[in-house]
């Protein structure tokens, strides 16, 4: 099969991911795809394939006695909570010509609202029915990285030590978590989850979530003067503090933001979900500073009722490169010899490798073809994968 092939095979398991489960991984429906990765890798004769605690490791032991340094790949199997990802109907739309594509009766891909069509006018794509997302995020990458080892085995390719791993629950932040770092003994590695295919970006948000729960009281409107406490409105007070403008609809760039991700609340009680992100790191902690520094105004006036609770996630991983900028060299050269200009731009958001460079495996983040993530306008270009699959091979023939 195809890169392309691989991804239209993937895209049919439902691989959602579960904030609000504790199971390990989040979703047992994640372990189907496993199961499948594992079988494939053995099939094409991959070595130490196995499963653990929901992540697929597999192994090309190096078949040459030159020294080559030992690298990986990466990509996660799960898709984010936005939209449906269970019964995609992917379909292909031959040599696109650049006009509206047309997904069903109620949507529509215009290319004056989604740029990213002007980079594919006449490859081929691979759309949604507009009714659920179609999971290139990130099961193109899967696809592109089992390709790529596909091709080494089967024509002997020359390589040094190959590691790949397939991460559960990387789109609520989890996918790293038990990441066995002793089981990937490479010195570098690439996470390949991004969009176009000319990048490799090793600068990420800053970022946490802030809870924000509220106590209200509740008691009969008819009874409620200076009594009442009415946390749903609190709630929309709390949020109007925020800077209005520090919104994803409203920032670019490393401009950061503070988003809104659910709001729900009664007079009783209520509960503000957000994420904070920031490339700088001053500039993040001064945005959780001003989450807490709300928190204690409103308490000082409503007696206590306001609790924000904030966990960080990750960390702008190009703190903890140290300078150390192989894995990118790498990659650009790579990315030149398929023809490109390789650019580099700070990723507003983040990856497993974000995490896993913080833990000392510097991880930059390589594209995949496909766009529009996370929704129901995602696509993916067959001849940008088929490119990609390209660049993989040369970082691995590639050396420093």
């Amino acid at each position: 099969m195809s890169a392309a092939e691989k991804l239209l095979h993937y895209v049919t398991f439902d691989t959602q991911s579960d904030e609000s489960s504790q199971s390990v991984p989040s979703t047992q429906k994640q372990l189907i795809l496993a199961n499948e990765l594992v079988k494939q890798c053995k099939e094409i004769g991959m070595d130490q394939v196995f499963e653990q605690k929901g992540t697929v490791y597999a192994t090309l032991n190096a078949n040459t006695e030159k020294n080559k340094t030992p690298i990986g790949f990466i990509a996660h199997m799960d898709t984010a909570s936005e939209i449906s990802g269970k019964n995609v109907k992917p379909r292909i739309i031959e040599q696109y010509d650049g006009t509206e594509i047309k997904l069903n009766e109620r949507y529509s891909m215009d290319p004056n609202r989604f740029p990213s069509l002007s980079k594919v006018i006449g490859d081929d794509l691979i759309v949604t029915d507009g009714m659920t997302l179609l999971g290139g995020d990130d099961k193109a990458g899967i696809a592109i990285i089992m390709e790529a080892m596909e091709q080494i085995v089967k024509n002997n390719i020359e390589h040094g030590k190959i590691v790949i791993a397939f991460t559960p629950d990387e789109e609520i932040g989890r996918g790293v978590d038990h990441f066995d770092l002793s089981a990937f003994p490479v010195e570098y590695a690439y996470t390949v989850d991004g969009d176009r295919i000319d990048a490799v970006d090793y600068e990420t948000f800053n970022a946490a979530q802030a809870v924000v729960t509220i106590q209200g009281v509740a008691i009969h409107p008819g009874d409620a003067k200076d009594r009442m406490v009415n946390a749903a409105l609190l709630a929309v007070e709390f949020a109007s503090q925020l800077p209005e403008d520090e919104i994803p609809a409203k920032t670019e760039g490393r401009q950061g933001f503070y988003h809104l991700v659910s709001m729900e609340g009664e007079c009783d009680q209520a509960k503000l979900v957000y994420i904070l992100r920031e490339h700088d790191n001053e500039k993040f902690e001064k945005q959780i500073q001003t989450m807490i520094d709300i928190q204690r105004s409103m308490n000082e006036r409503y007696k206590d009722c306001i609790h924000v609770d904030i966990t960080k996630q990750y960390a702008n991983m190009k703190q903890y490169m140290n300078g150390d900028m192989r894995a990118v060299e790498r990659a650009k050269a790579a990315i030149e010899k398929a023809g490109l200009s390789p650019v580099s731009t700070p990723v507003r958001g983040g990856t497993d490798g974000a995490m896993l460079t913080e833990r000392g495996l510097i991880c930059p983040n390589l594209g995949t073809g496909s766009y529009n993530h996370h929704g129901r306008y995602e696509f993916a270009s067959i001849q940008q994968m088929d490119r990609m699959v390209k660049i993989v091979l040369d970082i691995v023939k590639g050396e420093e």
